[in-house]
């Protein structure tokens, strides 16, 4: 919206308020950051086991993503990573990251089927990418 934020307004020094602002805008937009239509790609995609062909197979569906899908994975993983980082003083480790986030990023167009599998690869495929920032996202 064309809603300006006074962000030294107190209310933002919580951090929980501002990593679920963050949630909140991913959990509410029409189609996940991963767009429905990619979720079964990903989901075989992380299900390889070779780790060279999964590793290669996930960078390229990230590639296939919107310009603007794309860009923003780029910017909130690259994001994420620096969080990782402080996982010694914040408690987020890689894991924890991907449990927080792999849901709200990656979902299925209908929730039939298993849902508990489903966020196992969720969080699989999360984990992954912030493993592999480097590699997907080349500077």
């Amino acid at each position: 919206t064309d809603e300006h934020l006074d962000l030294d307004d107190g209310r933002w020094e919580d951090i929980h308020v501002v990593t679920g602002a963050l949630k909140l805008f991913f959990r509410e937009l029409p189609e996940p950051l991963f767009p429905f239509a990619h979720f079964d790609k990903f989901i075989a995609a992380i299900n390889m086991q070779d780790p060279t062909w999964r590793g290669r197979c996930i960078r390229d569906l990230v590639y296939s993503l919107p310009p603007a899908n794309h860009d923003t994975m780029r910017v909130l993983f690259q994001h994420l990573c620096r969080v990782i980082e402080y996982k010694e003083e914040n408690r987020m480790s890689v894991q924890s990251i991907a449990i927080v986030f792999g849901p709200t990023l990656l979902r299925p167009a209908s929730e039939e089927g298993n849902m508990a599998m489903h966020m196992v690869f969720q969080n699989q495929i999360v984990e992954h990418i912030l493993n592999q920032y480097s590699y997907i996202f080349p500077d």
